[in-house]
Parts: structure tokens; C-alpha cells; sequence
């Protein structure tokens, strides 16, 4: 795979409790020392490598470095293609990761920021409710709060679907409109997708359908709980999620530090699946709401320093 030569790419495999092996790849500045480490969580049926790997470049070049994984079942980890057994697991496999290179000593004064598309959101809101204090941000694009119902199969058939997926559960009969066709705006990026081997393309499988329904009915009812920083951004057109439940994460949210934008007629994939003039202006709001962070954050620290050097001549003094 090629890469700007302004940055570094890696890839490794990692291997989860659960014995499963997973993709794991990392983006950083080629010199110089990166600003904070943005943690991407990607979107139901994608990946990292490669559908990522636009939203990571723009993010280099803005200084951060860019951690991705590809959850079980999905791109290039292990696991049936598209089979979502239990969303918890995803939220512990991604937690071990993020956390494991946040603790590396190197990082350690580093910002940790999560940043997430569609259920890469949903997985977002889940990994702060398992450590509320740990991270430092967050980026919300178009986040699984709640389907849309346009995409939701009516409450009949969700019963008869929450039964059968105990029974049959890898079977590819969930009821949805193809999202490839709604939740990507650029006839190209359209084309990208169902050409790419590692993105799953069938009808959602049972028990996925079934689990990514659960979650987002529950973070629907408990968006009071989101107590960390976080931008939230959502197209007006999106069909996939609701924009409205995005609003109301932002209006309920406990946090104190949050921000909403808007996008009038973009559609629900912003950081890949946009037109480049949109994806330009979507990436310009997210880096220069992470860039006030960092700055912010350099403040600090300087006022501190400022603080103990004070302290360290008056003490001198005596």
C-alpha cells in the first residue's frame, strides 16, 4: 500500500482474549513529534486499511497520529464476515487496544482522542461508559444512536427477527434497503466499496442485525450519560442514522465541552463517502476542533511549568 511520504504506515496482527486474531494498522507523522493519538473506530461492514485510510492521511498532515482496527468479523480479522455474536465484545477488544498504546510510555502526556463513523460512534459511547475518565475526546460522525427508520424493519418483523436470530443467526435475511446505495453520497466511493474484499456487501446477517438494534435502542434511552468532550457531526440528508437523535445527544449530553454541526444535503458517510469539496469542509471542522483542544492542552501544561518554576524561586529564595 502506498503512503504520502510525509507519514509512516504500519500494520500488525494482535491477538484478543478471546483467542481471535485482529488487524490492527497506524498512521504517524514521518518527523516531528504528533499533537495526540486519535483512535478510529470504523462503521458496520467496513474497515480500517483502506476506507479509513483517507480520513488518517488528512489526519497526519494535521500532525496527529492515527491508530485503526478492524473488529472481529469484519475487513481483515478473524471471524465469519459480517457476524456481529455480541457487541461487547467489540467494545472490550477495541478498549484492550486503545489503552494498551495509550499506556506506552511514549504516550503517556498524549490527548486520546476516539473518533467513529455510524456504529464506530455507537462503539465510541460504549467505550466511555467503560472508562468515563480515560479519554480525553471525542469525534461523533453520523453515530448509531438510532437507526433510521427508513432503514428499520417494522416492529412485527423486528419480533419474529429478535426470535430467529437465536436459531439462525449467521443468516442473511435481515430486511434493509442496500446501504451501500444510501449511506454513500459519491457514485465513486460506491464503486470503492463493493470492489473492496474486505467490506461486507450481504443483507445483515440475524444476529447482527439484532445486536446493532439492541445497542442503539439503549444508547438512545441513556445519551444523558455522555460526560466527555466530543464534537458530533451529521449530515441532513442521511438516511442511515437519524440526525435528530444527534441533536438530541448534543441538547442532553452532561458534558460541558460539546459542539454540533449540521450538514445541509450531505448524506450519511462524512469521512469517506462525501464529495471531496464536503469532505474538505467536514475534515477543516473536525481538525481545528481537535487543534483547539491541543492548543488548550499546551496552555496548561505551560501555565503549570510557569506555576512550579514561581514556586521553585521563591522557595530558593529561603
Amino acid at each position: 500500500m502506498e503512503n504520502d511520504h510525509s507519514e509512516n504506515y504500519e500494520e500488525e496482527y494482535i491477538v484478543n482474549s478471546r483467542g481471535v486474531k485482529l488487524f490492527t494498522c497506524r498512521w504517524s507523522p514521518a518527523s516531528g513529534e504528533a499533537k495526540a493519538l486519535v483512535f478510529l473506530c470504523h462503521g458496520y461492514a467496513m474497515e480500517c486499511s483502506i476506507s479509513m485510510r483517507g480520513c488518517a492521511n488528512r489526519l497526519v498532515k494535521a500532525g496527529y497520529e492515527v491508530h485503526g482496527i478492524d473488529c472481529e468479523g469484519h475487513g481483515k480479522s478473524q471471524g465469519l464476515l459480517g457476524l456481529i455474536s455480541d457487541f461487547d465484545h467489540l467494545v472490550d477488544d477495541l478498549s484492550d487496544h486503545f489503552t494498551n498504546i495509550s499506556e506506552k510510555r511514549e504516550n503517556r502526556n498524549k490527548m486520546r482522542i476516539l473518533m467513529g463513523e455510524s456504529m464506530g460512534g455507537a462503539t465510541i459511547l460504549r467505550l466511555h461508559r467503560k472508562k468515563p475518565e480515560y479519554w480525553d475526546g471525542a469525534v461523533l460522525i453520523a453515530p448509531m444512536c438510532k437507526i433510521a427508520d427508513e432503514v428499520k424493519p417494522s416492529p412485527l418483523v423486528i419480533r419474529v427477527l429478535t426470535v430467529l436470530s437465536g436459531i439462525i443467526p449467521t443468516w442473511k435475511i435481515t430486511p434493509t434497503p442496500d446501504i451501500i446505495d444510501i449511506a454513500f453520497r459519491d457514485p465513486q466511493v460506491r464503486k470503492e466499496v463493493r470492489s473492496n474484499p474486505y467490506t461486507y456487501k450481504g443483507r445483515p446477517r440475524l444476529q447482527t442485525g439484532y445486536q446493532l438494534l439492541m445497542v442503539s435502542t439503549e444508547l438512545e434511552g441513556r445519551l444523558d450519560e455522555v460526560a466527555l468532550p466530543f464534537i458530533v457531526l451529521h449530515g441532513e440528508d442521511d438516511k442511515v442514522t437519524d440526525p435528530s437523535v444527534s441533536k438530541l445527544l448534543y441538547e442532553s449530553a452532561r458534558a460541558a465541552d460539546k459542539t454540533m454541526k449540521l450538514y445541509p444535503g450531505m448524506w450519511h458517510s462524512l469521512s469517506y463517502g462525501e464529495l471531496p469539496e464536503n469532505l474538505d469542509l467536514v475534515f477543516a471542522d473536525v481538525v481545528a476542533w481537535l487543534d483547539h483542544r491541543f492548543l488548550a492542552k499546551l496552555e496548561q501544561q505551560q501555565k503549570l511549568a510557569n506555576d512550579h518554576n514561581a514556586l521553585d524561586s521563591h522557595l530558593t529564595k529561603y
